[in-house]
């Protein structure tokens, strides 16, 4: 059953972002904000389980997006839920004050 909850998950992220959509992570060098590609994440924020690398590295890539996603009523409630929080601090992600 956890596939399918995780393919829904990833399914009504693909269908509420738009692709494509660009957040500024610097100046000079623009961050791709899609959620999707935080896939990686979902057993960990779902479920508890520990974060993988693949999650960690894709968590810190798009770090200056998280309060977009926040702001996002469908997403905000895995942005803000405890397991969210966890796994931030377990990839050495400051969670946003958005």
């Amino acid at each position: 059953m956890k596939p399918n909850v995780v393919l829904v998950l990833v399914l009504v992220l693909a269908v509420v972002t738009a692709p494509g959509t660009v957040c500024r992570a610097s100046r000079t060098t623009p961050a791709k904000c899609d959620p999707v590609a935080l896939h990686p994440c979902a057993p960990a924020i779902l479920w508890g389980e520990a974060p993988s690398t693949a999650c960690c590295t894709e968590l810190q890539a798009q770090k200056r997006c998280l309060c977009r996603y926040a702001k996002n009523p469908d997403l905000r409630k895995y942005i803000e839920s405890q397991n969210s929080k966890k796994v931030a601090a377990a990839c050495s992600v400051q969670v946003p004050r958005c």
